[in-house]
């Protein structure tokens, strides 16, 4: 059944081309709700979007470091295994398939990932490892801190799209998309769930879930 969501958001905008914004994402009890991925997309479509970057998943101590990875569209990963023991890193997601065979240490060529959407990581030597590459194609995107807060310093006025994803959830869909305009100047903004997420419980994900 699809779920419906609704917000309540305040703004302020003194004079400024373009300025801080401060968004903060709240269960439907107002609890802050940390570790959230958070973008905005631009409805102006010859706004251009965040360029590649490049970026590292380490393993370390039979975990994936950091254990959710926000990139941009066309982005390269390296994955270095600084663990003693091999490693075997695969994903089966549609968004971005590969496999790269036992290793430790030197770790392979980077991964390009071309598509947007989320992908799952393992190790099939070790079940218990799990993580996740969010790729976007988006002008603002990152996670919120433990008090359900993603800050980005310089946002530039205009209507975007949010939507909000968590690592957590039983779906990979975001759960929360909508419209949102911000006007110039510093702006707060708190978005608030109409209904319970449906959250896995903590102790069914690696411990440094948090990581970002």
């Amino acid at each position: 059944m699809r779920r419906v969501f609704h917000t309540l958001i305040w703004l302020w905008a003194p004079a400024a081309l373009a300025a801080p914004l401060q968004l903060q994402f709240v269960s439907v009890d107002g609890r802050p709700v940390p570790g959230t991925v958070v973008t905005l997309r631009s409805t102006d479509i010859s706004r251009p979007v965040a360029k590649p970057t490049a970026a590292i998943m380490d393993q370390v101590d039979l975990r994936f470091v950091p254990h959710v990875l926000v990139i941009p569209l066309g982005s390269q990963i390296v994955f270095p295994n600084s663990d003693a023991v091999s490693h075997q890193v695969y994903s089966f997601s549609p968004t971005r398939k590969f496999q790269l065979p036992l290793y430790r240490g030197k770790p392979y060529p980077p991964v390009l990932f071309d598509r947007e959407g989320v992908v799952t990581l393992g190790c099939n030597i070790h079940d218990q490892m799990r993580a996740y590459v969010y790729v976007v194609e988006a002008q603002y995107y990152g996670r919120t801190d433990n008090a359900g807060t993603w800050a980005a310093s310089d946002i530039a006025p205009g209507e975007y799209e949010v939507t909000i994803w968590h690592p957590l959830s039983r779906s990979l869909r975001p759960v929360l998309q909508q419209k949102l305009r911000i006007e110039s100047g510093a702006a707060k903004v708190t978005l608030r769930a109409a209904a319970a997420l449906q959250l896995r419980a903590e102790s069914q994900v690696p411990s440094n879930w948090e990581s970002y």
